[in-house]
Formats: structure tokens, C-alpha cells, sequence
């Protein structure tokens, strides 16, 4: 590793790391943000993706090296000053660590599912825009030992920059894959063994009294709306009992408690 020394906030060899924020609103044609050390660290550690560059304060340099000489060795590590890289984010960013990443060709739903061998659980998503919440449940799953993570169109993107952190870099490291406009996520399901539980305030069956199938599918709706009655319909509707005056939690505190009943409480 060979440290490049960046001086002027508008050298062009740092032109992708310019106007974060902004930028992460219009998209990055095929690449994405990762900020901060353990994002940093699992980025290294990726098979699934790329590395363009990396920018790092030059006072975290030496704290940082192992983490940095794991990635190719033709990877450019651009070291400049707190201010300097102030002024390219556009903001202040206090962790002074950013890396340019590649996303690769999307993997196929089918395929990914059914590479899933065994007991497995997995969340299947349906309309998540909040990107804390996209962080989270990829944090929670990850946690929970769930085997990938299914987004229909109407998702987020995990690859954000605040998903990603949110997520603590595991958005990084859990197998994903979104579905096509048309396609049936429980279809695809049902063809890879997983029986489907809709989780949802009017659910039948408590979720303490679910006994947890082989093969589990949990699918979480937005905040607010949930899953659609029509795909509802057609799962095992699960309800988490709740203190009265209460209707609903946070999509990502709902998947975290599924994720551990059904892997450590049934």
C-alpha cells in the first residue's frame, strides 16, 4: 500500500467522494459509499464486492493499515487532512474514513434461494423506504443467523450510505437480492420450500405459540401500511401481543424478535 497524498479539495482523482450527500440522493451509476472503520473492515473482507478507492484521514492512517493492505494492492488509498476532507463530503465528517465500492451484477432471487441449503430463515421485505430501518433489519438479520434477504421493487436500496452504517457493514455481508417488477415473491418461496409468515398487528397466531417450520420465510411491510392484504392472504399471519394503547413496533425491532423466536425460541 502506497498512501497518495491529497492536498486540493477539487483534485479530480477525488471527484467520487464529492458532495456526499447529495450525490447518495441521485444514485452513483454502480457504486456506493462506505463510511467509517468496521464498514471499512468488512469491505476489505468482501467477495461479492469491488473497491475503487479509499480516502482516509491522515491521522488514522497507521491505525488503519492492517485493514487497508487487505484490499488489492492496486487499490489507491488517498490520505488527506481532516479539512480537505470536509470540504469534498460537503459536510463534516467527524469518522474521517470513506471507500468508493462496486456493486457487481445483482444476483438472481431464484437462484439465491435456492443455493439455501437445510434449516434456513429468511426476511423478505415489501415496501421498506426508511433507510435506518433497511440498516437495521440487515443488522438484525445478520445477527439472528437468517440465510439472505429478499427486497421486492418498491425497497430502498441496502447499499445506501446510512444503510450501510446502520447496518454496522453487514448490509455488506448478507446475501441479497431483489425481485422484478411482476415477479411473486411467494411463489418463489413456496418453489424453495419456505413456508411464508406474515407478520402483522391482526396475525391469528401469537407469535409465542408458533412453532417454528424448517424452512421460515418472515415477511415484513413498511411502517404504517404493513404488507399488503393480498399477500397477507396467502402466508401464516403471525402478531406479536403488545401492551394495550399499543398497535404496532418498529419494522426492525418486529424482525429482530421473530428472527431470535425462530431461531432460539421455539
Amino acid at each position: 500500500m502506497q498512501p497518495i497524498p491529497i492536498e486540493d479539495p477539487n483534485d479530480p482523482r477525488v471527484a467520487a467522494y464529492r458532495d456526499i450527500r447529495e450525490r447518495d440522493l441521485v444514485g452513483r451509476e454502480g457504486r456506493f459509499v462506505a463510511e467509517g472503520e468496521v464498514v471499512l473492515r468488512m469491505l476489505a473482507a468482501s467477495s461479492r464486492f469491488g473497491t475503487e478507492s479509499v480516502l482516509v484521514d491522515g491521522k488514522r492512517l497507521e491505525k488503519l493499515r492492517p485493514i487497508l493492505e487487505a484490499f488489492p494492492a492496486d487499490t489507491p488509498v488517498y490520505v488527506a487532512g481532516q479539512a480537505v476532507i470536509d470540504a469534498v463530503a460537503g459536510f463534516h465528517l467527524h469518522r474521517g474514513i470513506l471507500a468508493i465500492g462496486v456493486r457487481g451484477p445483482e444476483p438472481d432471487a431464484r437462484a439465491l434461494l435456492a443455493g439455501l441449503q437445510g434449516p434456513q430463515v429468511v426476511l423478505a421485505l415489501f415496501g421498506i423506504s426508511n433507510h435506518d430501518n433497511m440498516g437495521g433489519l440487515f443488522r438484525n438479520a445478520a445477527a439472528f443467523g437468517a440465510g439472505a434477504v429478499l427486497l421486492d421493487p418498491h425497497c430502498c436500496d441496502p447499499l445506501y450510505r446510512k444503510a450501510i452504517r446502520v447496518s454496522v457493514g453487514h448490509a455488506l455481508t448478507m446475501p441479497f437480492a431483489r425481485l422484478g417488477e411482476g415477479e411473486d415473491p411467494l411463489a418463489l418461496l413456496a418453489e424453495a420450500g419456505f413456508e411464508p409468515l406474515a407478520l402483522t398487528p391482526a396475525g391469528a397466531t401469537p407469535l409465542a405459540k408458533l412453532r417454528p417450520p424448517p424452512r421460515a420465510a418472515v415477511l415484513l411491510g413498511t411502517e404504517g401500511q404493513g404488507l399488503p392484504p393480498e399477500v397477507i392472504a396467502r402466508c401464516t399471519p403471525v402478531a406479536i401481543p403488545m401492551a394495550e394503547g399499543v398497535d404496532s413496533l418498529n419494522v426492525a425491532v418486529t424482525a429482530g424478535i421473530v428472527l431470535h423466536h425462530l431461531r432460539f425460541g421455539g
